[in-house]
């Protein structure tokens, strides 16, 4: 796969082609790369995400190798992932469906309102 279909396989599970994809022209770490995507913005924002990672990787360490620092930032969004799908596993697999879980929401919101609306008779 060419380097330019990566993006739009990883965001919608497809080759490019199979989509509306346009090229878009990116910076992450003082390097333009052109990519192809159907939403520019949201393409853009994984620029800057990665883009930023880097800089806080450079910013913390003594290495100016480019490779080593898209190495290290990678493994701290691989650890960002990995947590937040060990996160979302609990919160699925503790048997609450969802429509309990919508339930338990509008009851919160409802004693919020209650403690909300107390107070503000009350100052």
């Amino acid at each position: 796969m060419a380097e330019n279909d990566a993006m739009d396989e990883a965001k919608t599970g497809t080759p490019s082609g199979a989509g509306e994809s346009q090229a878009i022209s990116v910076d992450i770490y003082d390097q333009t790369y052109r990519l192809r995507g159907s939403d520019h913005a949201y393409i853009e924002r994984l620029a800057a995400l990665v883009d930023s990672k880097m800089r806080a990787v450079a910013a913390g360490g003594r290495t100016v190798d480019s490779l080593r620092v898209a190495v290290l930032a990678a493994l701290n969004l691989a650890d960002e992932l990995t947590r937040l799908e060990e996160r979302y596993a609990a919160v699925t697999r503790s048997g609450d469906s969802a429509a309990s879980m919508r339930s338990r929401a509008h009851s919160l919101t409802g004693l919020l309102d209650e403690v909300l609306t107390s107070e503000r008779k009350a100052g």
